[in-house]
């Protein structure tokens, strides 16, 4: 009863509510949901906060929204003006969508509606995109399903389409943009054709969407804080007590890390230096000054090493892709945080060899694609990986992982970078299905046309340098979130010892190492697998079992 009394009681605010919630809707969605924890002191502090904002705010640049609007025009309206703080409205609900549309909705700039088109998240690692190129232009007419463009993501070239019937009316990142975070708006669309000329000089920056960085640079909205930040010091003073002094206090003075380090080349002592960072911190530009205003030391400093220089080098900055980005973060991450070991064991493939060149012929008789080293090294490994689950595992804080599902990565080098395409349920599928899927990948791979879904999923990972480079041995690293990779070499011929004293023989040996997390893989279980995987090798008829 007191909270309607109060209502009633100001009911010439909520007369006028429609363009106080142009300003405020976030405010009145946090006080109406909590309406019945607030005593009648402080309902009126609130009412008394919000007219004062009501009042100091200047025209907003969105639409009027009445009380009479459905349930659907609200929520939208909402979204557009700015970030709810409380009810379903949240844009925490928004962010996870893969696409970013945005309801845009006249404002004082004479805008239409229109939509805005952010950067979409198209993978879960994925923080940033480039655009490859366009395949609607400004002016077309779009439909749903239709591919407004081509995103590269941190792993591969995918296509967006469009989600609702309209027209482009601007391209804000064009072909070939680069480093566009998520969220970034890269296209406008309207639902008039008439309204595209109206989007000519359109700019994020400038218009009255719902870019929250947009609505922070405005001019009206400053004053407000400065307000309140008042008001809260003179109820509550115990905090600016409690702040630390400004300046240093005694002979201790504080620096960054960059300005100590310049200090101390130059010896220059911190104490007869005023510091003009916060707090008085002494940073860079302070010591830069104090150098320049002796106007000795420093120069002759530069002169010396001047003069004794090399010549300069000749280079040329090759920009980074988004697959090398992600690569080296991934990797960096893997040899940082897995405690990496390695086991190294060679193998007999005489009769690998043999069978491969059985079965290659009754392929080239049905018509069917040459089968490598690599694939029965895939399919071996996969059924080792059965045999040996504690292999096909990863770690967590809480538990250790084991896979169902055999999923080998096959790593397959490009000019664009390093790829890691999947091959599902490998243990179980047949050699030829196998060479297939592998030829297939690695080709999308080399085109940059991979989609999520053909590397995402992998449980473990085989590298293979030695059949294409001739590299006899190496260690691999670990493709996190997964424990294990295998390293393949190159096969060579060895002399071996006959069954008599002074008999030998010829034999070929591929080494092979096993680089294993030793938080899932103990040593036992990594030469347990290696055996296994051995004897898979040597017997290649028991793979056909």
């Amino acid at each position: 009863m007191a909270c309607v009394s109060h209502l009633i009681k100001h009911s010439k605010k909520l007369r006028n509510a429609s363009s106080f919630m142009r300003h405020e809707h976030a405010d009145l969605v946090r006080w109406l949901s909590y309406d019945s924890h607030l005593s009648g002191g402080k309902m009126n502090d609130a009412w008394t906060v919000m007219e004062k904002r009501r009042y100091s705010s200047t025209a907003a640049n969105s639409t009027v929204m009445s009380f009479g609007a459905s349930k659907k025009d609200v929520s939208r309206k909402i979204m557009k003006v700015g970030n709810p703080i409380a009810g379903p409205l949240s844009m925490k609900d928004f962010a996870c969508s893969p696409v970013h549309w945005k309801r845009g909705f006249s404002s004082d700039s004479g805008l239409p509606p229109h939509q805005e088109i952010g950067m979409p998240s198209l993978s879960p690692t994925m923080t940033e995109g480039n655009i490859a190129r366009w395949l609607k232009k400004e002016g077309d007419k779009i439909s749903p399903g239709e591919v407004l463009c081509e995103v590269e993501t941190d792993k591969a070239t995918v296509e967006m389409e469009c989600m609702e019937d309209g027209y482009l009316a601007k391209i804000l990142k064009g072909d070939g943009s680069k480093e566009i975070q998520v969220g970034e708006v890269i296209a406008i669309t309207v639902e008039d054709e008439g309204d595209i000329a109206k989007f000519k000089d359109y700019s994020p920056s400038a218009s009255g969407s719902g870019d929250t960085s947009a609505k922070e640079a405005s001019a009206p909205t400053p004053p407000a804080p400065p307000k309140e930040e008042v008001e809260k010091p003179a109820g509550l003073p115990e905090p600016k007590i409690s702040k630390p002094n400004a300046a240093p206090d005694g002979d201790r003075s504080f620096a960054s890390p960059l300005a100590r380090k310049l200090a101390e080349d130059h010896n220059v002592p911190l104490s007869s230096i005023k510091g003009t960072g916060p707090d008085g911190h002494i940073v860079k530009a302070d010591i830069e000054d104090y150098l320049a205003s002796r106007g000795k030391e420093a120069p002759a400093t530069k002169s010396v090493t001047k003069d004794t220089s090399a010549p300069a080098l000749d280079y040329v900055d090759i920009p980074h892709s988004q697959i090398r980005k992600v690569t080296a973060s991934r990797l960096l991450f893997s040899k940082q945080t897995i405690p990496h070991y390695y086991l190294t064991v060679d193998t007999c493939v005489d009769k690998l060899m043999g069978l491969r060149s059985q079965l290659n012929s009754l392929q080239e008789s049905s018509g069917g694609k040459r089968i490598s080293v690599n694939d029965l090294v895939i399919k071996a490994a996969a059924l080792a990986l059965r045999k040996v689950p504690q292999c096909n595992s990863s770690w967590t804080d809480n538990y250790i992982r084991q896979f169902n599902n055999v999923n080998i990565n096959v790593a397959v080098q490009t000019d664009n970078g390093l790829y890691v395409p999947v091959i599902r349920d490998a243990d179980k599928k047949g050699l030829s299905k196998i060479a297939d899927e592998v030829k297939n990948l690695a080709q999308r791979a080399k085109e940059n046309s991979l989609k999520p879904e053909d590397y995402e999923g992998g449980t473990f990972t085989v590298s293979n340098l030695g059949g294409p480079f001739g590299i006899k041995q190496f260690c691999a690293i670990i493709n996190p979130p997964q424990s294990g990779i295998l390293a393949v070499g190159s096969a060579e011929k060895r002399v071996i010892p006959g069954s008599g004293p002074d008999d030998f023989q010829f034999a070929s040996f591929m080494t092979i190492t096993l680089s294993c997390d030793h938080r899932v893989i103990d040593g036992a279980v990594g030469a347990e697998w290696l055996k296994a995987f051995k004897g898979y090798i040597e017997n290649p008829e028991s793979m056909l079992l």
